[in-house]
Order: structure tokens, then C-alpha cells, then sequence
């Protein structure tokens, strides 16, 4: 008699692990506004804000259950807020079944700040 088993390989997460957009914008706003609340921009301290707050936003999402098969990427872009414009795009090549992006702007009357967390599911 011969046995088969049956092909546990996930091409995608089941429902309840899926990255919710939602969710993340949720984490990624609460990160900036206690992080950056009352902050007066300092170039020096802008350094070191982005990785803080990226490496916060990164462990709150990862903490939120989502599939471990989901890789987290954080971007947080911080500047002086002058009243002039900035312009920040990127582009992906993705699955647009699984993956997803968040991003929030963060303003005060001296700092603008930008964060995007990017949720690629590993096949």
C-alpha cells in the first residue's frame, strides 16, 4: 500500500495573517506622534529618529501577527519643515495578491517626517 502526502507549501497566508493596510497606518501614525510629538527638528537628531522610529514601527508591525513569512521593510524620510515641497515616490515589482504598503506624514511646525512599511510575503 502506498501513502502520498499531501503539499503543505503556502503560496499565500491565510486570511487572519494577512497585512492589513489599516492596521499598520494605525501603528506607523501612533510611532510618529509620540516619537516626533513636540520635537523641534535638529539635523543631528534626525539621524538617529529615523532609525528609532524605524526599528519601532518594524517591531510593532512584526508583533501584530501577521504571517512570519512577511518581510518588513520600514523607510522613514525626516526633514525641516520651511513651508517649501517635497516629493517622495518609490516603485515596486510585487505580488499585488499579497503584498502591501503603508505610509503615513507625520507635520509639525518644525519637522515633516514621511514612514512607509512594506510587507513582502516570502514564497
Amino acid at each position: 500500500m502506498e501513502e502520498t502526502q499531501e503539499k503543505t507549501f503556502k503560496t499565500k497566508p491565510e486570511l487572519r495573517e494577512t497585512f492589513k493596510v489599516e492596521e499598520a497606518k494605525e501603528v506607523i501614525t501612533s510611532v510618529l506622534k509620540d516619537r516626533l510629538g513636540d520635537q523641534k527638528y535638529s539635523s543631528e537628531d534626525a539621524s538617529r529618529w529615523t532609525k528609532e522610529i524605524s526599528d519601532d514601527i518594524k517591531s510593532r508591525i512584526k508583533d501584530a501577527g501577521y504571517s512570519m513569512r512577511y518581510k518588513i521593510i520600514v523607510q522613514v524620510i525626516i526633514g525641516e519643515q520651511r513651508g517649501e515641497g517635497v516629493k517622495v515616490g518609490c516603485r515596486c515589482f510585487w505580488d499585488s495578491n499579497t503584498d502591501r504598503v503603508a505610509t503615513e506624514t507625520f507635520i509639525n511646525e518644525s519637522i515633516f517626517c514621511v514612514a512607509s512599511a512594506w510587507a513582502v510575503y516570502y514564497y
